[in-house]
């Protein structure tokens, strides 16, 4: 099915900038102590769930093993580059309709073909359910690719918020000729350590308009039980230094507003101790996953646009992109 591009005259995209309209829409995707499972899914699915998708993406729903995906296709995209993208939503809701409109801007700024897979949620599907689906989509992809007789897929590993401790969990586990094939990865605003242990006393008592420290740790208590918090495969600031030895490059956007910067930052420090290469995009006053606010926050479109811009770089010396049909 191909959409037609959702243009800011037709009502889409950034108009006259209105944080308050954008705050409360980004609040939907923090669990907190006063949200329920369910009701909390429908209001991700109600705020962020659009029957347009952007830039003349085409999108296709495909079962990889057992879990449902979508296969966003811009028009031009490089065709051995993938993007597989592990949505947010605390662990508990999102999916890959709410997350539509979102990745299929991200796939056509990174003129990459991107896959969002409808993973298993909590507290019904605890940890590990989530991790296992990721790595059997990613296996899908890959041995899907080399059957196809293409070249070596290229992946770009990327997610936000809660998803970024699966994603994480995802390349630590994976063998050695499965994680040779990641090029990148890419976090925004990434929630890297569950406990809140890296919080200030201060900083426990406050938020950042989104985001406090019971939101993690109630995330995190029904992602997993509490003694597993600790868990590398939870809480990737937790890795220790030889498995980030042969991480590919980082690359990490993020709000200046963000309660969790200084998880961000901690984590760059950790891999740039390893020898690895981490970039932390700080927007100024921007809140957690202001990207996603992209109709009311103009830094929104362009905060993706960087992201798409930081693939980019790397094909530079590579085959000019390919069509795609």
């Amino acid at each position: 099915m191909r959409f037609s591009a959702y243009r800011a005259e037709d009502g889409g995209g950034a108009g006259k900038p209105d944080k308050k309209k954008a705050l409360k829409k980004l609040k939907t995707l923090v669990f907190t102590s006063k949200n329920e499972p369910e009701p909390f899914r429908k209001k991700i699915e109600e705020t962020f769930n659009s029957p347009f998708i952007p830039a003349k993406v085409e999108c296709r729903d495909l079962a990889l093993g057992t879990v449902p995906c979508d296969i966003l296709t811009p028009e031009v995209c490089f065709a051995k580059r993938i993007i597989l993208y592990i949505h947010g939503g605390s662990f508990i809701g999102g999916s890959r309709f709410s997350w539509r409109s979102f990745c299929a801007s991200f796939a056509a700024e990174a003129t990459s073909r991107l896959v969002v897979p409808e993973y298993r949620l909590a507290p019904q599907h605890p940890y590990p359910a989530a991790l296992e689906d990721v790595q059997t989509v990613f296996r899908e992809i890959y041995t899907k690719e080399q059957s196809a007789g293409k070249d070596e897929p290229e992946f770009i590993i990327a997610a936000d918020g809660a998803g970024a401790s699966i994603a994480l969990a995802l390349v630590q586990t994976l063998r050695d000729k499965y994680r040779q094939s990641i090029r990148n990865i890419m976090l925004f605003s990434p929630w890297l350590d569950l406990t809140a242990a890296s919080l200030t006393p201060s900083e426990k008592k406050r938020s950042d308009d989104i985001i406090n420290a019971d939101c993690i740790k109630r995330s995190g208590s029904l992602y997993t039980y509490e003694s597993n918090l600790k868990n590398p495969l939870v809480s990737p600031l937790y890795m220790p230094q030889d498995k980030i030895a042969d991480f590919p490059p980082v690359y990490v956007q993020c709000g200046g507003a963000e309660l969790l910067l200084r998880d961000v930052r901690t984590f760059q420090e950790k891999l740039k101790a390893a020898g690895r290469s981490c970039t932390v995009d700080v927007w100024p006053d921007m809140m957690f996953m202001f990207q996603m606010a992209d109709a009311d926050l103009p830094q929104a479109h362009f905060a993706v646009q960087r992201a798409g811009k930081y693939i980019q770089t790397y094909d530079r010396e590579q085959d000019g992109p390919q069509w795609n049909s």
